[in-house]
């Protein structure tokens, strides 16, 4: 054995070189390991005999990418570009012998070796698109030539991994062996590529992809360099790569999408650490979770919970309530199943753990139970009153209130240093947010508990400060205001969603409202036409549920600009003395929306309702699909104008 670097070692095994990185624990190509393997292959045409040199990683595991700290910083020799190079050219066959995860420029360095082998539990990617960024060192191009267009598009702009079979299956892996690796390599190395089947380019594929899935797609730049090269991988194959990877990478790097990337993705990791040191507060494990109310948030908050492996004692004091939220629970779990996310067995286990219960009393023994009762700040207190009465002395009391302040709800308990609120997003078994709500007297390890319970359940918690409507809601709050401005003003409600469509929400705050229902806390008995959504629930357009609300809604759930609600909603203005205004551009309507939106986003900064202002976006990212690579709401206030916004 000879140590090439602090990561990289070479062995000997007659006529093979073997180079293993050795770099914990994602063994990231980082400059010791580039500069080891460069060595290495020094090493082999220096020294007489050697036939093959056989990349390897410690382990199980593979490479996992380039140092992204290394971004933007002056790259120590070689960098990554430089290595590749030195495999392609390097006169002693290279073969890649991988175990592991092999994402990025890993996945780039072994498409440049001659040959690739794979074990059973290794796993192939090209991630970069995540970050805004394309694989900068050709993978793209290779990808192309050695699997095809559909393959490139496929895992070039989706970010996706793929097993050893299927990375068999489209060729981008020449051998899959169960055993030893080396004694495999040793066999491809005397015919590299032997074989292998080259795949007929397709240029018009990318168009085809353009005019599908790339509409979702639009207005990303990554996205738009990535199809440029693997165009040009089809229409060219044989044709030099690196230049134009590089010159694209460059681009993308500097860029502001890329940077709403890269943050967005640092601060999804920061908001596991919800502000003191874990050690100090360590929190128990909650082992069973108790729920009370059994509507829709109940059973979708039960079945997450049961999803993660826990039991729950569902309570509702009606019983035809509790046995409709057992149903529902039921049929979510179902439906994971048919989704591929559980199997039958794993969904049997699940029921089995739930426990739907009439008698309050049942609740005891959980180590926290959660309120998801109707939104009334007199119920919600009642219910607390009663489940602090009932639940075992160290007991958590959360709960799912949207909007309510949380000092008053535990103001109704006994135990205010054990009461916050967990804030779920519906559906809540599918929904990964859950705002978790601290007052001013709940406890850190409360707060740890909770958070720890967010992670177990797989959903992003994000510690927020008590306020109306916390943080998501709140910002939403003066969307939905603003929208309602517009549409006063004369504006049309589709143009107003188009203006939020356009700039990447999956939906306007119109047709957002009719999907919730106009009819959530409206008062049929008092209504008297106050307002719009008023007007439109008294002509019994309650939304898509009632096939009408803003729009018209076909069997399938298709909207389409509705004449009868225009027709209401001219009425209301007529009535009201809002006079016409000229029609608004995209631009404008989109200022309008988000300009409230933006001032609302530093308010919550400046109240410290956040522990860091990058919790908003990682907010309104995973509760309100604000485009990622928009990077959220606080980082577009400080940066849109980079943009052209």
């Amino acid at each position: 054995m000879t140590r090439l670097s602090p990561n990289v070692t070479a062995h000997r095994h007659g006529a093979l070189l073997e180079l293993r990185s050795d770099n914990p624990p994602l063994n990231l190509l980082s400059a010791p390991v580039r500069q080891g393997l460069a060595a290495g292959l020094r090493l082999a045409r220096e020294t007489g005999g050697i036939e093959a040199v056989v990349l390897t990683c410690a382990g199980d595991s593979g490479w996992s990418g380039a140092d992204i700290r290394e971004f933007g910083r002056p790259m120590a020799a070689p960098d990554l570009p430089g290595l590749i190079a030195l495999v392609m050219q390097s006169p002693v066959p290279v073969i890649a012998a991988l175990a592991g995860r092999v994402l990025g420029g890993g996945f780039e360095l072994a498409l440049a070796c001659a040959a690739r082998i794979a074990g059973p539990r290794a796993a192939f990617g090209l991630p970069e698109i995540r970050l805004g960024l394309i694989p900068g060192c050709g993978g793209l191009s290779m990808v192309t030539r050695l699997a095809g267009t559909a393959a490139a598009l496929d895992l070039g702009l989706s970010g996706r991994e793929i097993g050893a079979d299927e990375a068999l299956a489209l060729g981008l892996v020449d051998a899959l062996v169960p055993g030893d690796l080396l004694e495999a390599a040793a066999r491809v190395a005397r015919s590299p590529g032997a074989g292998r089947k080259r795949i007929a380019p397709d240029p018009q594929a990318v168009e085809r992809w353009r005019a599908g899935p790339g509409r979702k797609l639009a207005g990303q730049h990554a996205v738009a360099e990535a199809l440029a090269l693997i165009e040009a991988a089809a229409a060219a194959p044989d044709a030099p790569f690196l230049p134009a990877t590089l010159a694209a990478f460059a681009r993308l790097e500097a860029g502001w999408q890329s940077q709403a990337l890269r943050h967005l993705f640092a601060a999804e990791r920061k908001v596991r650490d919800p502000g003191f040191a874990r050690a100090e507060v360590a929190a128990p494990p909650v082992d069973l979770v108790g729920i009370a109310g059994a509507g829709t948030m109940g059973a979708g908050i039960a079945t997450a919970v049961l999803m993660a492996g826990l039991p729950v004692i569902l309570h509702d004091a009606a019983p035809a309530a509790l046995a409709r939220g057992a149903a529902t629970v039921a049929r979510n779990l179902e439906g994971a199943v048919a989704r591929g996310k559980m199997t039958e067995a794993a969904r049997d286990a699940a029921l089995a753990r739930l426990q739907a219960a009439p008698d309050p009393a049942a609740l005891a023994p959980a180590g926290l139970i959660i309120e998801a009762v109707y939104e009334s700040m007199p119920v919600k207190c009642a219910v607390l009153r009663q489940l602090d009465a009932i639940a075992k002395p160290g007991a958590i009391l959360a709960s799912n209130t949207s909007f309510l302040d949380i000092d008053e709800l535990a103001a109704a308990t006994t135990r205010p240093g054990q009461v916050l609120g967990m804030h779920f997003f519906s559906p809540a078994h599918v929904m990964r947010l859950l705002e978790v709500v601290r007052g001013r007297a709940t406890t850190p390890v409360t707060i740890a508990a909770a958070m720890a319970l967010g992670e177990r359940l797989g959903k992003v918690a994000v510690t927020v400060g008590n306020c109306h409507g916390f943080v998501g809601n709140r910002i939403l709050l003066r969307r939905q205001e603003a929208a309602m401005e517009l549409l006063l003003e004369g504006q049309d409600p589709d143009a107003i969603d188009r203006a939020m469509t356009g700039f990447g929400l999956p939906m306007g705050p119109f047709a957002m409202a009719d999907l919730a229902g106009l009819d959530v806390g409206w008062d049929r008995e008092g209504s008297a036409g106050r307002s719009v959504e008023e007007v439109l629930c008294e002509a019994g357009r309650l939304g898509r549920k009632s096939g009408g609300g803003y729009y018209d809604y076909d069997a399938q759930g298709a909207a389409t600009p509705s004449a009868e609600a225009m027709r209401l909603i001219a009425g209301f203005r007529a009535r009201h003395g809002h006079d016409d205004a000229p029609p608004l551009a995209e631009a404008a309507l989109l200022e309008r929306l988000l300009e409230p939106m933006l001032a609302e986003t530093g308010r919550i900064i400046e109240e410290g309702i956040v522990l860091r202002p990058a919790d908003i976006d990682v907010i309104w990212v995973h509760g309100y699909g604000w485009p990622r690579w928009r990077g959220g709401p606080a980082w577009w206030r400080e940066h849109r104008h980079e943009a052209g916004a």
